[in-house]
């Protein structure tokens, strides 16, 4: 499961996540990828089932890249606890995803094997996404 070696605080503020991706919203490494379109916090278990996801379809073949990574802790008090008494203790690591954000990245196997495997690893996921292609992609040279 992904998340931080170490942290400087254990508990962070929830903040808010308005407006659309400011980076991290073009294709960078690969010529195929997943863009979110809407705003949400994905876990760190979700991140790595769209990435067994799409490792598997594409049986090892090409490379991927994961664009988004768990670093904000998420606290949970425990059952029947009252309120107050401070914040309760981290439960793990979401990452905030942002409309325009790109998620993964696929590189090195054709076009249809690519639109497969990234519309498997985007059910995994709690946002609905674009598949999205490299502009001067060139469908003649594919793999």
């Amino acid at each position: 499961m992904l998340q931080p070696k170490k942290t400087k605080f254990r508990r962070q503020q929830k903040g808010s996540a308005k407006g659309i991706a400011q980076r991290g919203h073009q294709l960078a490494f690969g010529s195929f990828g997943i863009k979110s379109l809407e705003t949400r916090w994905i876990t760190g278990r979700q991140i790595e089932a769209a990435r067994i996801a799409v490792t598997r379809y594409m049986q090892r073949q090409g490379q991927i890249w994961i664009r988004i990574f768990p670093d904000k802790p998420i606290t949970r008090k425990p059952a029947d606890v009252r309120m107050g008494k401070g914040k309760g203790n981290p439960e793990g690591f979401v990452a905030p995803v942002t409309p325009g954000r790109i998620l993964i990245e696929v590189e090195g196997v054709s076009f249809d094997v690519a639109k497969e495997a990234l519309r498997l690893a985007a059910q995994k996921l709690p946002v609905t996404t674009k598949f999205i292609v490299r502009r001067d992609y060139d469908a003649s040279q594919n793999v």
